[in-house]
């Protein structure tokens, strides 16, 4: 009887070990790695320098940067780009008004500008656009100024593109359109990224130049990416 009573004690102690086994097994695999943080949304705007023009899908600044902050134990979702080659600023404006876009993301850039210099619009006309796209990149990052970046417009001066055009006077009016929306990124105390000083490296690097002659390569955009990288993850430090 004692050695029936033994042989059920062993065998029920046996059985809950296997069952903790199992679930420290079923734990290891399904929990996420150490270090990693709940998952975050990145929401880029702007035109052809966000959608990364000329270059690979996933060399776009808004993709390098996920990359950067998920190889840094971030956990970032695949961001959301809305952004067309040849938009001003009235063009985003419409097109968010239009778009489906979820209302919320913990982070959001803007970059726009430059087809508005391109066209001829003048800075004067610029200014009240951009302000209203940055409001609205405020209210889409959870109404958190801290959380929006403002890419400065690169300086497309310097490009093989130009070359037979007035590059000073370019220079000269994007230099404008910056000194517009840093001042707007200031007041509204988001942060802001000065690339356009990095843009201008091209004029003796044209590794810094797509195919086309004319937007950044994949190594000009990672400059752009690192930045974001280190400007997002001070914030969620």
């Amino acid at each position: 009887m004692k050695f029936f009573l033994a042989k059920r004690m062993y065998s029920r102690v046996f059985s809950i070990s296997g069952i903790l086994s199992g679930l420290i097994v079923l734990f290891i695999f399904t929990s996420k790695p150490a270090g990693r943080m709940s998952s975050y949304s990145l929401l880029c705007l702007g035109d052809s320098y966000t959608i990364g023009e000329s270059v690979e899908p996933n060399e776009n600044f808004p993709k390098q940067s996920v990359r950067l902050l998920n190889n840094d134990g971030y956990d970032f979702e695949a961001p959301e780009i809305i952004a067309t080659t040849g938009w001003t600023t009235n063009e985003l404006e419409d097109a968010l008004k239009k778009s489906a876009v979820k209302n919320s993301f913990d982070f959001v850039t803007l970059l726009i500008g430059v087809n508005n210099q391109y066209r001829g619009i003048t800075v004067e006309e610029y200014k009240p656009q951009f302000e209203s796209l940055l409001k609205r990149a405020i209210q889409l990052a959870n109404g958190q100024p801290s959380r929006v970046i403002v890419l400065s417009i690169p300086d497309w001066s310097v490009t093989p593109f130009a070359k037979d055009l007035d590059r000073e006077k370019i220079a000269q009016q994007i230099n404008s359109y910056n000194e517009v929306n840093q001042q707007l990124a200031l007041e509204h105390h988001v942060n802001y990224i000065d690339i356009t000083t990095s843009t201008r490296e091209a004029i003796s690097d044209l590794s810094l130049v797509a195919a086309d002659g004319l937007h950044p390569s994949a190594k000009e955009y990672a400059k752009w990416a690192e930045k974001i990288y280190l400007a997002i993850k001070g914030q969620l430090q």
